[in-house]
C-alpha cells in the first residue's frame, strides 16, 4: 500500500455504523418480523404490500451488509468493497428506477423518502471511501 493514500478513517467507521444500525436494524426486522415492519411503516414510508420472497431478499441483503460492516470495524480498508457495492447499487436504483419514476410522473411519497435515505448513503460512501486506494494498481 503506498503511503501517500488518504483515508478519512472516521467517515469510514461512520459509514459501517450507519449500515449496521439502518440497514442491519431494518433488514433484521423484515426477516424476522416482516407483517410489523408493514404495518408499523404504513404512517412514514406507505409501502404497498410486498411479495414476502421480494420482501425477504431485501432484508437478507440489507442484513448481509450490516454483517459484513460488523467485520469492517476491525479492518476498515479490507472491507471497502463493501461500501463500493453499497454505492453502485444505491447509484444504479437511482439512475434506473427512481427518476424514471419521477420522470413519467408516478412518484410516490415512499419512493422520495427512500431515494432520500439513498442520497445519504451515497453522499457518505462517496466521502467515505479511499478511492485511491481501492483502485492502486498492484506492484508484484
Amino acid at each position: 500500500m503506498s503511503a501517500n493514500i488518504n483515508v478519512r478513517w472516521s467517515w469510514l467507521k461512520l459509514m459501517y455504523w450507519y449500515t449496521i444500525l439502518g440497514a442491519g436494524g431494518y433488514g433484521l426486522l423484515i426477516i424476522v418480523a416482516p407483517a410489523f415492519v408493514q404495518s408499523t411503516t404504513q404512517c412514514l414510508m406507505p409501502f404497498p404490500a410486498q411479495d414476502p420472497l421480494i420482501f425477504g431478499y431485501m432484508g437478507s441483503a440489507m442484513a448481509a451488509f450490516a454483517f459484513l460492516s460488523i467485520l469492517a470495524l476491525r479492518a476498515p480498508l479490507r472491507f471497502v468493497p463493501v461500501l463500493m457495492l453499497q454505492l453502485v447499487y444505491k447509484i444504479i436504483w437511482m439512475l434506473g428506477v427512481y427518476i424514471p419514476l419521477v420522470m413519467s410522473g408516478n412518484n410516490s411519497l415512499y419512493a422520495t423518502l427512500l431515494a432520500a435515505i439513498f442520497i445519504t448513503y451515497i453522499i457518505g460512501d462517496l466521502i467515505a471511501i479511499p478511492f485511491s486506494y481501492l483502485f492502486e494498481k498492484e506492484t508484484n
